[in-house]
């Protein structure tokens, strides 16, 4: 099964199996992915990385580059993949 990740061609992280390795933080930085459901992530990476949303309030940040753009093909739907 392919991920968001490895088929995104313009991911500089593809040598890496497809992610960048965005757990730099403690557990306060720590959120997961709201598009790959349950992949953490380090909010302070991402976000330096550009790999986050603002969403009805919320800031939704991302495991590699190719979530952004599905996270806005149905933003509440990958929202609700975070309540």
């Amino acid at each position: 099964m392919s991920s968001c990740c490895s088929t995104n061609e313009t991911n500089p992280a593809a040598e890496n199996g497809g992610r960048e390795n965005l757990l730099g933080g403690g557990a306060d930085d720590m959120t997961t992915c709201p598009v790959m459901v349950g992949t953490p992530v380090s909010k302070k990476t991402a976000e330096a990385a550009g790999l986050y949303r603002d969403f009805d309030g919320e800031r939704y940040y991302f495991c590699c580059a190719g979530c952004g753009p599905a996270f806005d093909s149905d933003p509440a739907k990958y929202a609700a993949n975070m309540a």
